[in-house]
C-alpha cells in the first residue's frame, strides 16, 4: 500500500474509534468526551484534506443512481459532523472554555443529540457504501488474493447474525426516539458494562453496514443486467 493509502485508513479507523468512544460518553467521564471530540475534529480536517479529489469530482461525470446514493450519505455525514461540532463547542465547559459564551445552550443541547444519533447511524451507513474498498485494503495487507466460496457464505452468515442482533440493539438502545428527538433527554446507564454497550453499539454498526453494502450491491446488480439486456 502506498504510504497516502496507509495515512487515510489509519484516519479512517481511529475516526471509527472515536465515534464508538464518544457515544459512550457516560462511560469514560466529560473531560475525556470533550478531548476526543476536539481530536475527532481534528481527524474529520484531515479526512477531508486526504480525500480533497472528492471535493474537486463533486461537479465532474455523470451521476447515477449509485453515486446519487452516495453523496447524499456523505453530505448528511458532512451536516451531522458540522452540527455536532457546533454543539460541542457551546456546551464544552474544559476544552473550548476560553471561547466566549454565545448562549443557546437548549438548541446546543437538542442539536448534539440529533448530531450524535444521526451522525452514528450516517457514519456506519457511509462505511456500508465503501465495504468494497475496505475489503479490499484488508485483502492487500493480508495478502489474500483468492475468492473463496466458503469464505463469501461465511461472511454473509455472519454479517446476517450481526444485523439481526444490530436490530434488537436499535430497538433496546431506544434509537428512534432520539433520531426523531422525542426527547430532550438522554437518560443513561452510569453502572452498565463496556463490553456489553460496545457489542450493541458494534452490532448496530454492523447493521447499517449490512444495509449499505447490500443495497448498493443489489442496485449494482440491477444495473448490470439493464446494461446486458440492452445488448441483446
Amino acid at each position: 500500500m502506498k504510504p497516502k493509502a496507509i495515512i487515510k485508513l489509519s484516519v479512517d479507523i481511529l475516526m471509527t474509534l472515536a465515534l464508538l468512544f464518544l457515544m459512550g460518553y457516560h462511560l469514560w467521564g466529560e473531560v475525556l468526551h470533550e478531548w476526543v471530540g476536539a481530536g475527532m475534529l481534528l481527524l474529520f480536517i484531515a479526512h477531508h484534506m486526504l480525500n480533497g479529489c472528492w471535493h474537486k469530482s463533486l461537479f465532474k461525470g455523470k451521476y447515477n443512481i449509485m453515486r446519487i446514493l452516495t453523496l447524499c450519505i456523505d453530505i448528511l455525514v458532512l451536516v451531522s459532523m458540522l452540527v455536532q461540532m457546533y454543539s460541542g463547542i457551546v456546551m464544552s465547559r474544559y476544552v473550548f472554555e476560553f471561547l466566549p459564551s454565545i448562549g443557546g445552550m437548549s438548541l446546543a443541547r437538542r442539536l448534539h443529540i440529533l448530531g450524535a444519533y444521526w451522525g452514528y447511524i450516517l457514519m456506519c451507513l457511509h462505511l456500508g457504501l465503501h465495504w468494497n474498498m475496505i475489503l479490499g485494503m484488508f485483502r492487500k495487507v493480508t495478502g489474500i488474493q483468492d475468492r473463496s466460496k466458503i469464505r463469501s457464505i461465511i461472511a454473509i452468515v455472519a454479517g446476517l447474525i450481526i444485523a439481526v442482533y444490530g436490530v434488537r440493539s436499535f430497538i433496546s438502545r431506544d434509537f428512534s426516539t432520539f433520531l426523531l428527538l422525542q426527547t430532550e433527554f438522554v437518560f443513561l446507564d452510569y453502572s452498565e458494562s463496556k463490553i456489553l454497550f460496545y457489542t450493541d453499539y458494534l452490532a448496530l454498526m454492523g447493521l447499517c453496514i449490512f444495509i449499505a453494502h447490500y443495497i448498493l450491491k443489489t442496485i449494482r446488480e440491477l444495473r448490470k443486467k439493464s446494461i446486458n439486456s440492452c445488448l441483446y
